[in-house]
């Protein structure tokens, strides 16, 4: 998967007056993201480290292929993402790791009851999430978690606006019936993002 760049695939020429971002900025620039992004697709922590190593070394050959629009890197990013995080879940069944009893619960003090009540909030998140269809998960994490606008969404996941939108909306739906008394009404909190 990493090997060689495809020469069939022709590279993105820089807008005039546009210098290309140099690996290091790019990496700079976007590893948070591609971690939290390879996260919210679905890759297990314990993978997180090698999954992001994947996504940069493809950026680093498009880099140097010059491949990459320097207007659109955060997209590649994601694109990339969305393809290592698809490739983790695919060999996931393969594993043949031999899971243990989970670590014994740590003793919390009173004072930490708040960090346990949203750690156990995010587990059944992610729970949910697990259970969303890819394209579905893809469009809720980008625009509930990571605060993209609609339109943002839809050039990342290279789809039309309104298949964004029905992506989310459905995806909103499972997450509201599986989590309703969690977070309470169907309203989106981030509508006013929608014409940003």
């Amino acid at each position: 998967m990493l090997g060689k760049v495809p020469a069939c695939v022709p590279a993105a020429p820089a807008a005039p007056g546009q210098r290309r971002p140099t690996f290091r900025e790019v990496f700079e620039a976007h590893a948070r993201y591609a971690w939290r992004s390879l996260l919210g697709l679905g890759v297990r922590e314990a993978d997180l480290p090698d999954a992001s190593q994947q996504v940069f070394l493809v950026v680093h050959a498009r880099l140097e292929a010059d491949q990459i629009p320097a207007e659109a890197v955060r997209t590649f990013v994601y694109g990339v993402c969305l393809r290592v995080a698809s490739d983790s879940r695919r060999r996931a069944h393969r594993r043949h790791e031999e899971l243990c009893a989970a670590p014994p619960e740590p003793s919390y003090a009173a004072t930490q009851e708040r960090s346990v009540a949203l750690g156990e909030a995010l587990a059944q998140l992610e729970a949910v999430l697990d259970r969303l269809p890819p394209a579905q998960r893809a469009a809720f994490v980008l625009y509930e978690i990571e605060e993209l606008d609609m339109t943002e969404v839809a050039a990342t996941l290279g789809c039309p606006l309104q298949t964004a939108y029905s992506r989310l909306h459905a995806a909103r739906k499972i997450v509201v019936a599986a989590l309703g008394g969690v977070i309470g009404d169907e309203s989106p909190p981030h509508e006013e993002r929608r014409t940003k």
